[in-house]
């Protein structure tokens, strides 16, 4: 998980298309490993949940950078639900995928 979320981050600032590919395995792979009826939570706290929550967390940036909107604000909320403290931030960035506001580095 935490090599797809390097991967990510090594190309999320010059290709987004092949970022969000390496987000989005680590992501998948995490999921594998949480029941089907997961409705739990997954604390930043909890060391062994930061490379998940971070390939959630580049993969919502990548839709939202690919002006997908719709899909980063499901990812955003989803991350909400997951780490309700927020270590990661998505509530300060939340309300700019909401009213379509295109992604932005000082954001």
């Amino acid at each position: 998980l935490d090599a797809h979320a390097h991967l990510g981050n090594l190309f999320f600032d010059s290709w987004s298309e092949k970022a969000i590919i390496h987000y989005n395995v680590g992501m998948k792979i995490g999921e594998l490993s949480l029941p089907d009826d997961f409705n739990g939570v997954l604390l930043w706290s909890l060391i062994d949940n930061r490379p998940f929550l971070r390939c959630i967390h580049g993969y919502g940036l990548c839709l939202w950078k690919l002006k997908k909107f719709e899909k980063a604000e499901k990812v955003f909320e989803r991350m909400l639900w997951l780490n309700p403290p927020d270590n990661q931030g998505v509530r300060f960035i939340i309300y700019h995928v909401k009213d379509r506001k295109p992604w932005r580095e000082d954001y």
